[in-house]
């Protein structure tokens, strides 16, 4: 390991040995035998800027590990649902839960993986009501790439399409119509479709 303070060491250990269950500054404090949150807090940012560690700003319980051995099986962050149609739900920084993952699923790293569960038919037969969908996180995409965006305070997964200058969001199935992007819309790529696991 690279170069860590004695409670870097010890911080790192507990945060390995809690993966599937994130502890708060104060537990780790706790485990360590750290009265002082705010020491806890220093150790962690140190961890992150070594390059041991990436946090979530907004959640103190979101983290990934970055120099943990490949394992069979990874932890990802599930987020609130997101809709295969007209009406969706905020997908924010408050983790669900954390769903047990083949790392042989994932061609990319996992502390750029995040999970939602599907909703809606907008986007059957490819995705269905109650599919896992894992996606990158990354703010943009290419031609026909499945995305997991945010659009007018809804979360969406729908089909990125180009035509001419005219960015659609397009759904699978025909009865939806393809929804043009303006300038003014509320939008944003929150990341790219990569495996879909179906509920059925």
């Amino acid at each position: 390991m690279k170069k860590l303070h004695p409670k870097q060491l010890k911080i790192f250990e507990v945060l390995k040995d809690h993966i599937d269950n994130p502890l708060s500054i104060r537990d780790i404090g706790r485990i360590i035998n750290e009265n002082s949150p705010g020491v806890v807090y220093h150790h962690i940012q140190q961890l992150e800027r070594k390059g041991f560690l990436k946090r979530n700003l907004g959640n103190s319980k979101d983290y990934k590990l970055l120099d943990v051995p490949d394992r069979l099986i990874v932890f990802l962050n599930k987020y609130g649902n997101a809709q295969c149609g007209p009406e969706g739900f905020f997908l924010d920084d408050n983790v669900i839960e954390k769903i047990p993952i083949s790392s042989n699923l994932l061609k990319f790293p996992a502390f750029e993986a995040f999970i939602v569960e599907a909703k809606g038919d907008s986007m059957y037969p490819k995705i269905n009501q109650g599919d896992i969908v894992i996606g990158r996180k990354q703010n943009y995409a290419s031609q026909n790439d499945i995305i997991v965006c945010a659009y007018e305070e809804k979360v969406l997964i729908k089909k990125f399409n180009i035509i001419g200058i005219q960015v659609f969001l397009s759904s699978e199935n025909i009865k939806y119509a393809n929804i043009p992007i303006t300038e003014q819309d509320d939008f944003k790529i929150i990341g790219v479709v990569k495996n879909i696991l179906n509920y059925y």
